[in-house]
């Protein structure tokens, strides 16, 4: 009997060690497989092909530890979904809200994102009530502060991050796979953070993270690419 070709697997990656636990938490029930390589990023295992990883803060450090994590031969084919935190650029944004890029884009290029019809509509079935915000999301090297935002606002896009667009730019240069970025604002127009501590309203970012991760699964299950 012909044995089916395992999955493609998917690599979930985040910036931040406050941003890993909040996913790995969500992996509840989940086989732990955690393991750090001598000065590599740290990465954790769930059941299904799914490495969460994380790359440490900003576009270098995210593209060094995607590129290293990707040259495992176990993830060479594995889709990407960069996700954690963001600063929202649209007016009307509050901390807590999500944000579904379309592409993301930095001054070493643009990657349209896959499946983002599919990642709407779970995060508005995990999150009823949770505002979904869908366009490009930028990318920066440094925090986004005042008038900044207005000139990225004006640049089309909606949020900025430090490390989705480094983070699927070195996943398409690396092939041919699915990629998407989905992030949870913490820091708005109207609603500039201080630190994480301080988001308003009662509202917990890390409580939004931890529960969209099972959106992140239907999203891999529905676009893995065909096998050649």
């Amino acid at each position: 009997m012909r044995t089916q070709p395992a999955p493609d697997p998917l690599l979930i990656a985040c910036a931040l060690g406050i941003e890993h636990l909040a996913l790995r938490s969500g992996d509840r029930g989940a086989r732990r497989a955690g393991r750090r390589a001598a000065g590599g990023p740290e990465r954790h295992r769930t059941e299904g092909q799914v490495d969460i990883l994380r790359t440490g803060m900003g576009p270098r450090a995210a593209e060094r530890s995607v590129t290293r994590a990707l040259a495992d031969p176990a993830l060479a084919r594995a889709a990407v979904l960069a996700t954690g935190f963001c600063a929202g650029l649209a007016p009307g944004m509050h901390p807590g809200d999500l944000v579904v890029a379309e592409e993301t884009r930095d001054p070493r290029g643009t990657v349209a994102c896959v499946g983002t019809e599919l990642l709407v509509k779970e995060l508005a079935r995990a999150l009823p009530g949770r505002a979904v915000h869908t366009g490009p999301v930028t990318g920066s090297d440094h925090v986004v502060r005042g008038p900044e935002r207005s000139d990225l606002r004006a640049t089309g896009a909606i949020a900025v991050d430090m490390e989705s667009a480094a983070t699927l730019l070195t996943a398409v240069r690396a092939g041919e796979r699915p990629v998407a970025a989905v992030r949870v604002v913490v820091d708005a127009p109207e609603h500039e953070l201080v630190r994480i501590g301080t988001v308003r309203g009662g509202i917990s970012a890390v409580r939004v993270l931890r529960a969209v991760l099972p959106t992140f699964f239907e999203w891999h299950r529905n676009v893995l690419l065909p096998r050649r």
